[in-house]
């Protein structure tokens, strides 16, 4: 867990963002950073199919995650492995302004992928059958999950497994209808937190817990005692009907990076120097070839 701050939290988060293709709503993702230096975006899996699963343009996209795909035997898993690498980078190219076939994924030692060369923003990904996930922050971490709603999770007793004493307890006084719903949020709550701090399932869902009673959520010790401040936001919202996504962000307190262009991040007199060596030629070419690259 984290050290607590006393101060209050920048704006709160805004609704998930559905995205239908690459021409989907990237205004409104760019105007979520803006006022709340937050984005969560949902895509269907259908939507961001490749057309070819084994093009020059997805290989272009994928970067460096090109080999990895290829080692995959599994047609669904290949699939949905790409659609959400192309759709984090179309997100990320959104908040730096650059191509997507621009953006780099790396991956942390417990999997938590991250924007190679640019730290002002922090990214998550998520996906579960069909949907897919992805979390943008510019003022902290960011964790997302995402799970069926009627997934059943308590009526499989996993709740003894997973959950604190407080969190059982919280569960027992509910009624018997509520308990899977609110199993399912305590789960999604528990994975984009571990997820936020590059954890993942490493963190012993026992070892932390949530409230399951209605309660805004923040991150309690297993005998329901407050484990984190207001540095921590958390939301849990419905998407596309059937599905229950959970967003942890935090709040480094230092204010998030408004102008996350990839631009500000360099010297305007070697950008100006490297323009005037490759002339107008050279950027025309690369604006060809963005358009070409979009066309996947």
């Amino acid at each position: 867990m984290t050290a607590r701050r006393t101060t209050a939290p920048s704006p709160s988060l805004g609704e998930p963002v559905r995205i239908s293709g690459r021409d989907g709503a990237w205004d409104q993702v760019r105007a979520d950073l803006e006022k709340h230096e937050v984005a969560v975006l949902h895509a269907r899996l259908a939507d961001w199919r490749p057309d070819r699963a084994g093009g020059p343009r997805l290989r272009a996209l994928l970067g460096r995650d090109w080999d990895r795909y290829l080692e995959m035997t599994h047609p669904d898993v290949r699939t949905r492995f790409a659609a959400s690498r192309v759709l984090l980078k179309f997100a990320a190219a959104v908040a730096l302004r650059v191509p997507p076939q621009a953006v780099e994924l790396g991956y942390g030692p417990t999997g938590r992928p991250y924007l190679r060369g640019y730290d002002a923003v922090d990214i998550s990904l998520s996906h579960t059958e069909d949907l897919l996930l992805i979390g943008l922050a510019t003022k902290g971490l960011i964790g997302v999950d995402a799970e069926r709603a009627d997934r059943p999770l308590y009526t499989r007793g996993l709740h003894r497994h997973v959950c604190t004493p407080h969190e059982l307890t919280v569960l027992e006084r509910l009624p018997a209808q509520r308990r899977g719903a609110a199993l399912v949020r305590m789960w999604t709550l528990k994975e984009a937190y571990s997820k936020a701090i590059g954890q993942g399932l490493r963190f012993r869902f026992t070892d932390f817990g949530f409230s399951g009673d209605g309660r805004p959520a923040r991150v309690l010790a297993p005998d329901g005692a407050p484990g984190t401040g207001v540095e921590w936001q958390f939301r849990t919202f419905s998407v596309d009907g059937g599905y229950v996504v959970s967003v942890a962000v935090s709040d480094a307190g230092f204010g998030g990076t408004r102008d996350t262009a990839a631009r500000t991040m360099l010297d305007p007199r070697v950008v100006a120097a490297v323009a005037e060596a490759l002339g107008d030629d050279a950027e025309a070419e690369d604006r060809d070839g963005e358009d070409e690259l979009l066309d996947w």
